[in-house]
This record gives C-alpha cells, sequence and structure tokens, in this order.
C-alpha cells in the first residue's frame, strides 16, 4: 500500500462514511482515537484527520491504513489532506518560541517582574504583536493562539521563576527559564532584543521574512536574539554582492580565503574545485549592531566547520575568539594528532570533515 495515495474524492467519501456512521463508531470501527494534533474543517465541521485520512486508504487502494502506519509528523495525515485542498488546523497550539518568551520576559521585568491579568492593556497588546510573529505556520495555531489570557498566564510562568518569588512556580518551560536568567544576567542587552524584535514586526521586516529554506539547520543553531533575528543575521552573511566585495578586498590586499578562525583553505586542499570559495560571516549580532548598514570590516572569511561552531550556541564566539580555542585545543594536544593549517598545505588530510555549502 502506498500511504498517502489518496484523492480528494476518496477524502470525502471518508467524510460521509464519518457523518452517516457518527464519529464515535466511525472512530472505534478502523481503531483511531480521537484527534490530539490536528484536524479537517470541511463545511463548518471539525473531523479527525488521521482517521479520515487512513479510511481514505480505503476507497482509493482496499484498504484502510492503521493508526500504527501513521508517523504522527506533520509530513502524513495532516499533509496530505493540505495537499488535496483540505483546511487542516491544530486541535492545540505550539510551545512558545524563544521569540515569544524574549518579548513576555521583557513585559515581566518592566512589570517589576511581576505577572499581568488578561484585561491589562500591555498583555492586550503583546496579544496582538505575538500574532503577527512569523514563527508558527497557521495550520500550526487554533482560535486561542496567543490570546490575551494564554499571554497573561505566560507572564505567571516567568513571573513565578524569578529567584525573589517566595511562592510555588507555576509550570513554566525551559525556555522560560534560560531566557529570565539571561534578563537577569544581561538586562540591558536582551532589553534591546526585544526592541529589535518589536521594531522589525512594526516596520514589517520580520514579519515579511521568508523562510530561509534550511530551518532543519537552523534548529540546531542557538541565537542570542532567537529565531527571527537570527534569520535577519543569516540573511546579511549570505547577501552576495557583501560576500563578493569582501572576498575581492581580501585578494586585493595580497590576503588568501583561508579560514580566519582555523586557518581551513578551500582552494589549498580541494584544488580548483575549492577555489574562490569560503563563507562569510558577520561577526557582531543584530543586537549589538542593530540594524545599520554592513561595513567590510564587520565581516569576517571562515569555513563551514567554524561557521557552525559559532553559531552552535549563544553567546557566539567571534572567530578571533574561536581561534583562539583551536590553538589552545592544538597546543594541548599529543604531537601529530591535530593537523595544523602548516601540515595540511603539506598534504596531510584536514582534521575534521568541513561541510561545504553552495
Amino acid at each position: 500500500m502506498q500511504r498517502g495515495v489518496i484523492t480528494r474524492e476518496s477524502v470525502l467519501n471518508a467524510i460521509a462514511e464519518h457523518d452517516a456512521l457518527g464519529r464515535e463508531t466511525f472512530l472505534t470501527t478502523y481503531h483511531f482515537g480521537k484527534a490530539r494534533s490536528y484536524v479537517l474543517l470541511h463545511e463548518g465541521r471539525e473531523y479527525d484527520s488521521k482517521a479520515i485520512a487512513g479510511v481514505a486508504h480505503r476507497w482509493d487502494q482496499g484498504r484502510a491504513l492503521a493508526p500504527s502506519e501513521f508517523s504522527g509528523g506533520k509530513d502524513h495525515a495532516a499533509a496530505w489532506l493540505k495537499r488535496l485542498g483540505f483546511q487542516v488546523k491544530a486541535v492545540q497550539n505550539p510551545d512558545w518560541a524563544r521569540d515569544e518568551v524574549i518579548l513576555a520576559c521583557h513585559l515581566v521585568m518592566t512589570n517589576g517582574w511581576k505577572g499581568l491579568d488578561a484585561q491589562d492593556g500591555r498583555v492586550i497588546e503583546l496579544s496582538a504583536l505575538l500574532q503577527l510573529l512569523p514563527i508558527h505556520a497557521e495550520a500550526d495555531r487554533n482560535e486561542t493562539f496567543r490570546n490575551p489570557n494564554g499571554v497573561a498566564r505566560k507572564t505567571f510562568d516567568i513571573a513565578t521563576r524569578h529567584p525573589s518569588y517566595r511562592g510555588k512556580p507555576i509550570k513554566g518551560g525551559a525556555v522560560d527559564v534560560e531566557v529570565l536568567h539571561e534578563f537577569l544576567a544581561r538586562p540591558d542587552q536582551m532589553a534591546e532584543v526585544a526592541r529589535l524584535i518589536r521594531e522589525g514586526i512594526s516596520t514589517g521586516d520580520l514579519q515579511d521574512l521568508a523562510q530561509t529554506g534550511d530551518e532543519e539547520l537552523e534548529d540546531d543553531f542557538s541565537a542570542p536574539e532567537g529565531r527571527l533575528l537570527l534569520r535577519r543575521h543569516r540573511a546579511r552573511e549570505r547577501n552576495k554582492g557583501l560576500r563578493k566585495k569582501k572576498i575581492d578586498s581580501v585578494l586585493q590586499k595580497g590576503g588568501s580565503l583561508a579560514c580566519e578562525a582555523c586557518g581551513f583553505d578551500f582552494e589549498e586542499v580541494y584544488g580548483e574545485r575549492g577555489a574562490g570559495y569560503v563563507e562569510c560571516h558577520h561577526v557582531v549580532p543584530l543586537h549589538e549592531a542593530g540594524e545599520g548598514k554592513t561595513r567590510l570590516n564587520d565581516l569576517a572569511l571562515i569555513c563551514a566547520n567554524c561557521h557552525r561552531m559559532i553559531h552552535r550556541r549563544a553567546p557566539w564566539p567571534t572567530p578571533a575568539e574561536l581561534r583562539g580555542t583551536i590553538e589552545h585545543r592544538r597546543a594541548l594536544a599529543p604531537s601529530g594528532v591535530a593537523a595544523t593549517g602548516k601540515q595540511r598545505r603539506e598534504g596531510a588530510a584536514p582534521s575534521a570533515t568541513h561541510e561545504v555549502q553552495p
């Protein structure tokens, strides 16, 4: 059986069968439980998306899918139904992203580290702002997404985690605690992050920011500012015009395209295939640099491995700081373990696999 190979007509037949049998009988007959992630919307009614998609297979392929044949991920029932033009919505709202928690935490800080009620005008304003953030897809939101009640509850989640709170903390997420501690350690810097997020939404710079196409890669990165400003940061790094100007500037001064952190040179290792290739890193994060004009001195030429290591965990090291770490590690390593730039130029294999990105 080919999973997901269903037609719009087969889905409509499954819906008709559901309506004829009733929800409970339909689910029991095909051994499905009630939807916990997504529901199908059709003519003003809600249907259990996985059950409908599973039974649709019976009309197209002669046998309904069993519940165990679904992964439970977004690539299955919900995606199949959306491809056929059906509307699907989330049963539960997505977890709060770091960017959202930053805004909520800033609000709690300005309120003296106390939670706010849903009727508070500042909560209502933040609720409207969060609904504009382009982090969560519309299909992942339900009608209560980041409403004033939910925002108010999040402010109390954060406030009860503050060191001065003497009562029992409300159960919150790990991101709440992480962001709270960053606000306590770096209040001015984190307030600037919150300001940039707000400003980016109001001007449309972040609201209209397209998905980068490598969300899986970004999930492994830890931005000091959050996902949206990370996207903006990486968009600057990918500016082909700036990258070319930086490379031309280095070559005109007689320099090479070696990584400023580890010394790796793509052309030396890969020959003609690596000629002219190096990645470009914007040294100063947005929360420090703002949205001003990028100067060539703000850019560093680095290899793919070092680029990933810089972005992997906040706070981001500069290429010079990462170079210090690398040199320290090399000094501690037994002789011959870590290949230096000189050894690589003499034909030794590089000490790490460098991920070459187009």
